[in-house]
C-alpha cells in the first residue's frame, strides 16, 4: 500500500496534469509521478532524449506475454 499525502502545486500544473491525465487514463496524481518518473531519469539520463526515456519506461511497464519478441537481424528473411 502505497502513502498518500497532500502537497501544494501550481493551479496551472494542476489542470495540465488533470488534462493529460485524462487522456493517458492516469489519475492526476499518477500523472504527475509519471512526469516526476521520466524528469528523474532525464536528470540521471542526460545525453538520452527525453522521448526514448519515455518510450523505454512504457516498454518495461508492458506485460512480458503481450511483447513482441526480438529478432537479430540476421535471423530474419
Amino acid at each position: 500500500m502505497t502513502a498518500s499525502i497532500s502537497i501544494r502545486i501550481d493551479q496551472t500544473l494542476y489542470d495540465q496534469a488533470r488534462n493529460e491525465a485524462s487522456i493517458e487514463r492516469r489519475t492526476i496524481a499518477g500523472q504527475i509521478e509519471y512526469w516526476a518518473t521520466i524528469g528523474r531519469a532525464a536528470l540521471d539520463n542526460p545525453d538520452l532524449p527525453v522521448s526514448f526515456i519515455a518510450e523505454s519506461l512504457a516498454s518495461l511497464a508492458e506485460s512480458r506475454d503481450e511483447a513482441t519478441a526480438f529478432v537479430p537481424r540476421s535471423s530474419r528473411t
